[in-house]
């Protein structure tokens, strides 16, 4: 399992989203995103579907479960 307090960009604050790592300064569970990512969305699929930014998911994109599958990318913002 991936260790989130690695990632600068999430947080686990105890009673937002029962304390899941979230992205910083909104309630989307890390976990979530990238586990949509694995199954095959694009970071501007996942943007567009759990308003997140670019930077906090690249941010985090270091650890190995998080393999960013940028096909169709339109690159940085």
């Amino acid at each position: 399992m991936l260790d989130w307090s690695q990632c600068p960009a999430v947080e686990s604050v105890p009673g937002k989203v029962s304390g899941a790592w979230v992205f910083k300064g909104a309630r989307t569970p890390a976990a979530v995103v990238f586990d949509n990512l694995e199954d095959g969305l694009t970071i501007d699929e996942v943007i567009e579907q759990f308003g997140v930014t670019r930077e906090p998911v690249q941010a985090c994109s270091s650890s190995p479960r998080a393999r960013l599958k940028e096909r169709g990318s339109s690159g940085p913002r």
